[in-house]
């Protein structure tokens, strides 16, 4: 059976601060968030931009967490305002955040993974079964 894997990785800027940490990620601070996505898919699939089944997902749909925050995105943002109350702004939460949103954009049968970075030396990860 056949299998397409695209993965795309860009980042964004917000700030954050952990609810009830004993610690400086306790307080309001910012981070230069990177994040890695990757779909995968038995098949290939038309886009909202493209009406051909010939890909994956459309990288732009993938992206949708860089764009600003006022455009939909998360770019530029206090985290803690702009994720539901569920999620907290651990870097594990926020993949499974942009994990959950994203899968509801996407085609049925594409199965997703989301890693996030607060810092070169340390990524959190996040995809379903």
């Amino acid at each position: 059976m056949p299998k397409w894997t695209v993965t795309t990785e860009f980042t964004f800027n917000a700030a954050h601060q952990i609810r009830d940490y004993d610690g400086p990620c306790g307080r309001m601070h910012g981070h230069t968030y990177t994040v890695k996505m990757e779909a995968t898919s038995h098949r290939l699939n038309r886009s909202e931009f493209c009406p051909h089944p010939v890909m994956v997902t459309d990288f732009r749909t993938l992206r949708w967490a860089k764009k600003d925050v006022f455009k939909g995105g998360l770019d530029h943002c206090v985290l803690n305002e702009v994720l539901p109350e569920e999620y907290e702004t651990t870097a594990e939460m926020i993949a499974q955040y942009i994990h959950d949103k994203t899968k509801k954009m996407l085609p049925d049968g594409v199965k997703l993974k989301v890693s996030v970075s607060e810092n070169p030396n340390s990524w959190a990860e996040y995809e379903d079964d």
